[in-house]
């Protein structure tokens, strides 16, 4: 008979690929989850993953018992569930991956209603400038920039935003105010890291500026930045003009739209679990706080609003 800690332990190793990463997640030290994986291939007289420099990856054996593994897990997730709804308690931790600039400046006031609401639940809210991965199991839920396409996942569109190019009132006064895209040429711009930006989302200026617009000498950066709320700030401190998030400038007083016509970008977020993740009682509260805080949030998303809408 399989052993449930045997299935645990193959389930984190293969999400993970790299077994620092799974014995990490598991509170085990390298050494005792390499004898464990041994032992239990040893057991099943079947290896199951090819070990390399780069990682342990499954082997064909244990791709077939993935899909088992990964059934047993939603069992037993489904098990535990329904003993907590029998109490009529909602506890529970719950990660939340998103982007820096939407989770600092959105998500996390958003956040702090959901806590007063639910006092049992603990959220870790993983802000970065960079995808989540959810195969990985490195988030419960993740808010993306792209819409993902993995089987596995079930996938809602969360909101619209719009992002417009801003300026400061110190910066306009010192080098004036464009007048057209061609003006641009002549400014200090604020963007992204090219070589370092992790969502084509994200490469709105190569569009607008620069030689390949048709609109005169290349785009001169001052400062780039992988962090949008760096950019934010640089902006409010006079380095540059920047296309930022509305959600973000429209609340800072110091900043100034410019080019409103001519400069209004349009992007999209989407909310993302696994599916035996979207199953718990918990991760169904957030995702539908968050669904909810979308819509009553267009107007702010948009550009039209200052002020933020908690449900």
């Amino acid at each position: 008979m399989l052993d449930w800690q045997d299935i645990q332990i193959f389930l984190e190793v293969a999400r993970c690929e790299r077994l620092t990463d799974a014995a990490r997640r598991l509170g085990l030290d390298h050494s005792t989850l390499s004898r464990r994986v041994r032992r239990f291939e040893k057991q099943l007289n079947t290896q199951l993953f090819e070990r390399s420099t780069r990682g342990y990856r499954l082997t064909e054996a244990g791709q077939r018992l993935l899909g088992h593994a990964e059934e047993m897990a939603r069992h037993a997730i489904d098990a535990r569930e329904t003993l907590a709804d029998q109490n009529h308690q909602v506890s529970g931790q719950i990660r939340l991956g998103v982007t820096e600039g939407f989770g600092t400046w959105v998500i996390a006031p958003l956040l702090a209603a959901f806590c007063e609401r639910h006092p049992g639940i603990t959220v870790d809210l993983l802000a970065l400038p960079r995808m989540i991965n959810l195969s990985r199991h490195e988030a419960d839920l993740a808010i993306t920039l792209d819409r993902p396409t993995s089987q596995g996942l079930v996938v809602s569109r969360l909101c619209d935003y719009a992002l417009r190019l801003y300026g400061s009132q110190g910066y306009l006064q010192r080098h004036g105010t464009p007048r057209s895209l061609a003006d641009l040429s002549h400014h200090r711009l604020i963007g992204y890291v090219d070589d370092l930006i992790f969502s084509e989302q994200l490469n709105y200026l190569v569009p607008l500026l620069g030689a390949e617009s048709g609109h005169g000498a290349p785009a001169h950066f001052s400062l780039r930045s992988t962090s949008v709320s760096t950019q934010c700030s640089a902006t409010r401190h006079g380095a540059g003009l920047a296309i930022l998030p509305c959600f973000m400038a429209s609340g800072c007083k110091d900043l100034v739209g410019v080019l409103n016509d001519k400069v209004e970008i349009h992007r999209q977020f989407w909310i993302v679990s696994r599916q035996e993740q979207r199953q718990l009682a918990r991760v169904r509260l957030l995702w539908e706080f968050l669904r909810d805080a979308g819509e009553r949030n267009r107007e702010f998303l948009m550009g039209e609003s200052a002020e933020l809408v908690v449900p």
